[in-house]
């Protein structure tokens, strides 16, 4: 017996060509709706994307998308083609006992051609949106290390059959959705986690601005009638008096320091510039703190060089910025300890240093000591007083300035902060 190979006749090789050409076009178009769902990250447009594109590759009437509700052991549509979608949204469907739960499940694909037939069809959707479920082909929306959900599609149009590439390009697209899901959610979360942040650093900044209005009067009633007290009176009363006096300075300092954060963060600050000799600011300030350093035994030494410093300056403001360096120095070094305060030109830039040979900082709170509220020691059992805003403050001043602040530090041995600003200074006025 004779075996003839056999040779495609012109019909089939035509019939091939098509096929193939069907297949490169498919391709085609699953690798442009691949790009179109990376590069969307609103999760809702992303939603109708996928469905849209589910029903147009596998030629169907209805597409859905049903993502696990892991409290609830239920899955829930997240969307459909279908004109009662709202409806679909507030029906869920059980794991056990359907479809779309058993396909969850198992991970695995799943064509169904006789749906009511099958006792795991739940008939329910299809009452509630009044449709008829012929056929379903359903695929697992997986990732790596887990399944989130189901896309189906419903009904080949024509009443088609539908085929093993159905189910192929049906689990490619799912592949490309699941992770394209993945990443949307993880924007949208991050997106409601920074807008609870804004609204809660709005709430914040609001109780300062209010708090600290609402405290300035009474506070200025006290400071001024203890003062009049103090001087009218004598002995132990005026001792007394003074105390009063001693803790409502402290307290209107307190103020002024939540009011300094506040403008600062809110864009409030104008720095008013002017020409002045850095040396005499830091003389100054150091003069203004030498009560503090006095009262704990402490040297403050100056180290500034001869030549003029020159800088364009809030003067106002970058007084706050050295009272505050120069009174952190005097509180965390022990009495009979000393403070440096230097000033160097340097590469363009003119920088200042309050060094101190206090209890130092620890190296894994070094990065964090210029965020607002941020204490060292723990809360409850701190020794030192403040509210972890001065060099918050010092910080925001300096960068308006177009300047830098670090520190440097060795525990039990003392630390250094220094900033810098540019030679000369900002030219304009500039409001932060």
């Amino acid at each position: 017996m004779t075996v003839l190979d056999h040779k495609p006749g012109t019909g089939e090789l035509r019939a091939s060509v098509t096929d193939l050409q069907r297949q490169a076009q498919q391709l085609s178009r699953i690798l442009e709706i691949s790009q179109q769902l990376t590069s969307t990250l609103d999760l809702e447009l992303l939603f109708q994307e996928i469905i849209g594109a589910a029903a147009e590759l596998t030629r169907t009437e209805a597409a859905s998308i049903m993502l696990s509700d892991e409290k609830a052991g239920e899955l829930r549509f997240a969307a459909a083609t279908s004109s009662n979608a709202e409806e679909l949204a507030r029906l869920r469907v059980p794991i056990d006992n359907s479809i779309a739960g058993s396909i969850f499940k198992s991970g695995r694909p799943m064509l169904i051609t006789e749906a009511d037939k099958d006792p795991r069809h739940y008939d329910r959707i299809d009452q509630a949106i009044d449709f008829e479920t012929r056929t379903i082909l359903g695929v697992p929306l997986s990732l790596k290390d887990r399944n989130i959900g189901v896309l189906e599609v419903i009904n080949k149009r024509g009443d088609a059959v539908f085929s093993e590439e159905d189910t192929q390009v049906l689990s490619t697209l799912a592949a490309q959705a699941a992770i394209a899901i993945q990443n949307a959610q993880f924007i949208s979360a991050l997106q409601k986690a920074y807008k609870k942040l804004n609204e809660l650093d709005k709430l914040k900044s609001d109780f300062i601005a209010i708090a600290s209005h609402e405290l300035r009067t009474p506070l200025g009633l006290i400071l001024g009638y203890a003062s009049m007290l103090k001087d009218e009176a004598g002995g132990d009363a005026a001792q007394k008096l003074d105390v009063v006096v001693q803790s409502a300075l402290r307290l209107r300092g307190l103020i002024e320091d939540m009011v300094n954060v506040s403008h600062v963060e809110s864009g409030q600050v104008e720095l008013r510039l002017e020409s002045f000799c850095l040396q005499d600011l830091v003389r100054t300030a150091c003069a203004e703190c030498d009560s503090l350093a006095s009262a704990k035994n402490q040297l403050v030494l100056l180290n500034l060089p001869a030549e003029r410093l020159q800088v364009n300056a809030d003067r106002a403001k970058m007084t706050i910025v050295l009272n505050n360096l120069l009174s952190n120095a005097i509180k965390f070094t022990p009495s009979g300890g000393r403070v440096l305060v230097s000033a160097e030109p340097h590469n363009g830039e003119v920088w200042v240093s309050v060094a101190d040979s206090g209890i130092g900082i620890p190296l894994a709170d070094l990065e964090r000591i210029f965020e607002q509220f941020y204490q060292v020691e723990p809360h409850l059992t701190r020794r030192q007083g403040g509210m972890g805003l001065g060099l918050p403050i010092a910080k925001g001043i300096v960068e308006l300035h177009g300047g830098r602040i670090w520190a440097e530090s060795v525990q039990g041995r003392g630390s250094r902060f220094t900033f810098s600003l540019p030679a000369g200074g900002p030219k304009t006025t500039r409001r932060g």
